[in-house]
């Protein structure tokens, strides 16, 4: 894990941003968890916006989703707090495009928020089949999280996000 961090944190450096660290980003928590879905998500007021996605069919760039008057909004935006959601029914209690999750063939969840200044800058999102995900999983991907802090910054900054 130390490893992927120093890796990670050197790669912030170098020119090609945010690509470059975003595409390290996905290979080091394929290593450390899996995923068969993993996106990435700056907040933007309510609204949560794709800057990421190995799935872009499925789910696009800059494609958005309003999330902050949810459950799952208020546990991950306002609660700063990882999501676990185990199984189908967590996925069904978290997302309202929780159908087209299910038709891919995934039903378990990380959603880690990267925090900056006390408030959660972006999302990191790990899908993956029913029950794959355990508690036990979340904690490799959260120290990882604050190097992404500067690309979701950045995202904002490009948007002209709040």
């Amino acid at each position: 894990m130390s490893d992927d961090l120093a890796t990670l944190t050197a790669l912030i450096e170098k020119p090609g941003q945010p690509e470059t660290l975003f595409k390290a980003f996905e290979a080091a928590t394929q290593r450390l968890v899996g995923h068969q879905l993993f996106t990435l998500l700056y907040v933007d007021g309510q609204e949560v916006a794709r800057i990421y996605s190995n799935r872009p069919g499925e789910y696009p760039l800059s494609g958005r989703k309003t999330m902050g008057p949810t459950p799952w909004g208020k546990h991950v935006l306002e609660e700063r707090k990882p999501y676990l959601g185990k199984d189908k029914a967590g996925i069904r209690w978290a997302f309202f495009d929780h159908e087209l999750i299910e038709s891919m063939g995934l039903g378990s969840v990380i959603n880690i928020p990267a925090i900056y200044d006390g408030k959660v800058v972006g999302t990191i999102n790990l899908l993956a089949p029913e029950h794959h995900y355990r508690e036990e999983h979340v904690a490799p991907v959260a120290r990882l999280a604050p190097v992404l802090v500067p690309a979701f910054l950045a995202a904002r900054a490009a948007a002209g996000a709040a």
